[in-house]
Parts: structure tokens; C-alpha cells; sequence
């Protein structure tokens, strides 16, 4: 019954929908299931030019000292 599953997707959609509203007005989200790498961008294209890592394998993109992209490795390993 793709109703029962559409139902289950759209819980997720609105339990996320708090958290959403508090990034920038625009943005982009990608995801790599094979990859298991997940793209967030605040500006498209997307051209940094340089990148920090953190302890956590987030990569930090900026250009010109603005943060205009996320790239995390290993996403699934924040699911709840």
C-alpha cells in the first residue's frame, strides 16, 4: 500500500521541519546513498575555496570566508 509508506516519509518530513526553518533561507540537500555522503549547499553553484574538517568528518566549504557548503561522510551514522 504506497499510502501507508507515503504516510511514514511524511512524519519524518514534519519532525524535521523545526530544524529546517532555522537554516538559511536557501539551500540544497543531496544525498549519495552509496556514497553514504551528504551534500549541503547554501549557494549553487557551489565553488569553495577552501575547506576545514572537523573532528567529526564534516567538511566546511567556504568561499571568501562565507560558509556556502556541508559535506558529510559517513551520514548515516547521525540516524536517529
Amino acid at each position: 500500500m504506497a499510502e501507508a509508506g507515503a504516510g511514514e516519509e511524511l512524519k519524518k518530513i514534519i519532525s524535521a521541519i523545526p530544524m529546517l526553518l532555522e537554516f538559511p533561507d536557501r539551500f540544497h540537500v543531496d544525498y549519495d546513498r552509496e556514497a553514504d555522503v551528504l551534500y549541503i549547499s547554501f549557494e549553487r553553484p557551489q565553488k569553495a575555496t577552501d575547506t576545514e574538517v572537523t573532528d567529526e568528518g564534516i567538511l566546511l566549504r567556504f568561499r571568501e570566508g562565507r560558509l556556502v557548503g556541508i559535506t558529510v561522510l559517513n551520514a548515516s551514522r547521525f540516524k536517529r
